[in-house]
């Protein structure tokens, strides 16, 4: 399927005003550290929390009048788009997510109105629960990564970013099952071709990453992480985000746990921003030198919707235990 910068100029006449235009910051600290300009897209700012609204606005409203709902798999941030954006149009949306999903994100999804369902223990038994819904009730099935709209709507982040700060040089985008790396490498490359888009996850159950080494799309087992929104596979059938993937980014960097416990309380501390584990992985590529930027860099901040108990613990030293990872706590500036 072509995919092209003009499928995300479309996007962004579609989003316009609902999902759009959050801030572009710099962080002082991490400016510092990178030795260049170095600058934070607030997609946490997003009214659902996260940047996955923007694709999931332009994949509902993009679909026919007659739609009798909306379903999807998730490990959260997209199914509160999708029940944000169904809700929007007044359709019915199921939400299928793994018991892996934190329940501040299941209870986040069900305060906008959508059925949640909760399906095993990994992302791919969620989206086998989707597909079923599909063939038995005639849903429309938003996927989280692998639809073009979904993927368009992500991209308008670079449009953003790119419209902001012309001379950036490398932009970091955390990675899960691509849909936001990809959107933001083509759009970024269309604009300037010499920029570098990094995919950054972790190194707990890396689906994209290991997909890429293989060459082929490829399943891995699903762990608790610090990050859990990166968490699930990318589907064996993958069509679009892993070929988009492969063929735009420059790189994929992994960093573990601790790495993104001490990003996270430097986000907290350093910038007094409230952001998932998900969030502050390209701050953990830099703050670690597994990625050293050669002018100025920009990540995204994907998302704040998070167990708040947990990250006062993280941010207050504590140990952090999320399924079976116990992660040892670490006091800020210690």
């Amino acid at each position: 399927m072509d995919f092209s910068l003009a499928d995300i100029l479309a996007a962004r006449r579609v989003i316009r005003g609902v999902a759009d235009q959050t801030p572009f910051v710099p962080s002082p600290f991490m400016s510092k550290v990178a030795g260049q300009d170095f600058l934070l897209k607030l997609e946490n700012m997003q009214p659902v929390g996260a940047f996955k609204l923007r694709g999931a606005v332009n994949a509902v409203m993009s679909l026919p009048g007659d739609a009798p709902g909306v379903t999807c798999c998730s490990t959260g941030n997209h199914g509160r788009g999708v029940a944000y954006a169904a809700r929007e149009r007044g359709m019915k949306a199921v939400i299928c997510m793994s018991r892996l999903v934190p329940q501040a994100k299941v209870d986040g999804i069900r305060a906008l109105g959508a059925d949640v369902r909760i399906v095993g223990m990994s992302q791919d038994e969620a989206m086998h629960e989707s597909r079923r819904l599909c063939a038995a009730e005639g849903l429309v099935e938003i996927s989280p990564f692998d639809d073009p709209k979904v993927i368009a709507g992500q991209g308008t982040i670079a449009l953003e970013m790119l419209g902001a700060r012309p001379d950036l040089a490398t932009i970091l985008v955390p990675l899960s099952g691509g849909g936001l790396a990809a959107g933001v490498a083509v759009a970024a490359k269309a604009i300037n071709p010499k920029i570098r888009v990094i995919g950054i996850t972790m190194d707990r159950g890396a689906a994209m990453h290991a997909s890429l080494r293989a060459g082929h799309p490829v399943e891995v087992p699903e762990h608790a992480s610090l990050a859990d929104s990166l968490g699930g596979g990318i589907g064996l059938a993958n069509r679009l985000s892993f070929p988009l993937c492969r063929d735009h980014l420059d790189d994929v960097v992994l960093v573990t746990e601790e790495e993104i416990r001490d990003a996270m309380q430097v986000l907290y501390y350093e910038d007094r921003i409230v952001a998932e584990g998900a969030s502050v992985v390209g701050l953990a590529a830099v703050l670690t030198g597994k990625v050293s930027p050669d002018g100025p860099a920009g990540t995204i901040v994907t998302g704040r919707n998070l167990d708040m108990a947990l990250f006062t613990r993280i941010m207050a030293g504590e140990d952090a235990v999320i399924g079976d990872l116990r992660v040892r706590g670490r006091c800020y500036g210690a």
